[in-house]
């Protein structure tokens, strides 16, 4: 028989029943009935009960193990007695008659419990990772999210796309964040970038005459971290493609996705057409770039009804032309009680509060908005708005280029608070024809509101006779029920094109050079039209796991502070480390 095992813990069944048989795991709970001890045995497969009665030679051993102890056990296995079987277990019919026990691994006392669900604190959690770990839900979320790994794999190589490796030490590039600086030793003074993503290689495969790369990439971002993105170090499905169009990425990437998500997301409904939406219409409906479709409620701008009217707030704003007035619907939402706990919100978050219409039994409106404006407007906002008696709508007004966020946020209580977003279901959707500008308020100039590597619509003429910030780009996002997961575009392969991309944003010819010159001298020499994305695997593992925070579906994160717990890292450099690179720090003031 094996040294440790000749089964594992979720393998045995009634089909075993009067073999001798060998398994080791951990002990996930011990339970004394009465001088007899059920121990149920756990390793990476599975649960198994074991029992010890005082008449075994097993038993005396088995009285002194604890919980999450390793252990050796060989026994019989026998049939349950009727009325405790586990039907939640596939080893539940049966369990192991122990004759012998040994000990591979005492455990000191846990500092957090396996068995069970409780909640912990996060910091103890990461500190004790190896631990956490072991809990069934978080165990199984790493699994799952090796299995959608492979899923996308298959997937991607179904759709013609062969894997490549790209560097992770290379140069700095403006993706948007702050790059993790590595010192270079050999180079005293100089230093290498780890990759916020591998958006120049990728394009330089397709340079150098591949058709369709993928890769589960890492990537390094020195930001602040939130429960949706994870500080340092995340994974993407990166991929890139050749000699195509929007449309071509679109039919490449979303069967892949789709099919992830019809795989994974126990038998919730996936959208089949993905909806194309425009940025400014995602921002005009639904306060955002990233919607919740989930959340039937669209915004409606209601301004006419406001302009001229007696509510002089929302009057007086309207004489400026870039200010509107948009409304939120609130389906059943029409009582005092609610309305208030709406305002009360809105000032929770911020803002002065939140005006509304609640609309009686017989169709008069009621509330401060209504009593100012008057019957005929009220009831000319309830028919645009399509509400019905026992609704109500709420109000935002401004310049809606300040206001849309916190609208965005509006919409999505209101939704919540009045339970119509269907939650069991994943919607998803293209968001396309992104600004490829946007005013920079800190730098007062012109800045890349995306990718600065995509190609602006109408190309090089549009950058040459069109205002800037009127440009849109062929970038585009996938959206999945309030969250971005996937982010692309089309590339500007054309030389003079990218040199006056960058020139528009305060970039010369020569810092193009300096900055990219692998590829601009790529573009020199028969560059191909292409274009690709980047799909976040960790939130579109987060998303089927049916948890909201990152930390729930890696390994080993860091903590909100972005320190690693387990490692003790960041840490200081020896003194030897830090000649040998050249470096002398230079700490802040206490």
């Amino acid at each position: 028989m094996h040294r440790y095992r000749s089964h594992t813990c979720g393998a045995l069944t009634d089909a075993q029943v009067g073999e001798t048989v060998r398994l080791s795991g951990w002990c996930h709970r011990i339970r004394d009935h009465g001088g007899v001890l059920f121990v149920d045995l756990r390793d990476h497969y599975g649960l198994t009960q074991v029992v010890f009665d005082p008449d075994s030679a097993a038993f005396a051993a088995a009285e002194k193990v604890r919980a999450e102890w390793v252990i050796r056990v060989d026994g019989r296995v026998r049939l349950r007695p009727e009325g405790t079987e586990n039907a939640d277990l596939p080893t539940g019919k049966v369990e192991i008659y122990a004759v012998d026990l040994e000990v591979l691994g005492p455990s000191a006392e846990l500092p957090l419990p396996v068995f069970g669900d409780q909640d912990y604190p996060e910091d103890v959690r990461l500190r004790y990772r190896f631990l956490d770990l072991r809990r069934e839900r978080i165990h199984n979320n790493i699994m799952t999210r090796g299995r959608i790994i492979d899923s996308l794999r298959t997937r991607m190589k179904g759709e013609g796309f062969f894997e490549f490796q790209t560097p992770i030490l290379t140069a700095s590039s403006p993706e948007g964040a702050r790059d993790f600086l590595v010192p270079s030793r050999i180079h005293p003074g100089k230093f290498y970038a780890l990759p916020q993503a591998p958006q120049q290689y990728k394009q330089l495969i397709m340079m150098s005459g591949f058709d369709r790369y993928y890769q589960i990439a890492p990537c390094f971002r020195d930001e602040d971290p939130r429960a949706d993105r994870l500080p340092g170090e995340f994974y993407q499905l990166d991929l890139e493609m050749s000699f195509v169009e929007q449309e071509d990425v679109f039919a490449a990437v979303e069967p892949v996705i789709r099919g992830v998500f019809e795989e994974f997301g126990n038998g919730k409904p996936v959208t089949q057409n993905w909806p194309r939406i425009p940025y400014a219409e995602a921002l005009r409906k639904y306060g955002s770039d990233k919607p919740d479709l989930r959340n039937p409620l669209i915004m409606q701008n209601v301004s006419e009804h406001f302009r001229g009217s007696n509510f002089k707030v929302f009057a007086r704003m309207l004489e400026d032309p870039k200010n509107e007035v948009w409304a939120i619907p609130g389906p059943t939402g029409g009582s005092r009680a609610f309305c208030d706990r709406m305002n009360s919100w809105a000032q929770g978050e911020g803002q002065p509060g939140l005006g509304y219409i609640m609309w009686r039994e017989g169709g008069e409106g009621a509330g401060p908005l209504a009593n100012n404006i008057g019957a005929e407007r009220t009831a000319a906002i309830r028919e645009q708005l399509g509400l019905k008696d026992g609704d109500a709508a709420f109000f935002v007004a401004g310049d809606p280029s300040k206001f849309y966020k916190f609208a965005g946020l509006a919409r999505t209580k209101v939704g919540e608070e009045l339970k119509v977003i269907d939650t069991e279901r994943f919607e998803l959707a293209w968001i396309v024809d992104f600004p490829f500008y946007e005013w920079s308020e800190e730098e007062k100039k012109i800045d890349f509101s995306h990718n600065p590597f995509s190609m602006p619509q109408g190309g090089l003429e549009a950058l040459n006779g069109q205002d800037p910030l009127t440009i849109k780009a062929f970038q585009y996002d996938i959206a999945c029920n309030g969250y971005e997961i996937a982010s692309g575009g089309i590339r500007n392969h054309r030389p003079e094109a990218m040199v006056k991309a960058f020139e528009l944003a305060g970039y010369d010819e020569a810092t193009v050079q300096e900055r990219f010159g692998g590829m601009y001298r790529a573009f020199q020499y028969g560059a191909p039209p292409h274009g690709g994305m980047a799909a976040g695997i960790d939130r579109i593992v987060m998303l089927l796991c049916g948890v909201s925070n990152l930390r729930e579906i890696s390994l080993f994160p860091m903590n909100q502070q972005a320190l690693d717990l387990l490692m003790s890292a960041p840490a200081e450099a020896t003194p030897k480390q830090l000649k040998e690179l050249h470096i002398r720090p230079s700490l802040p003031v206490k």
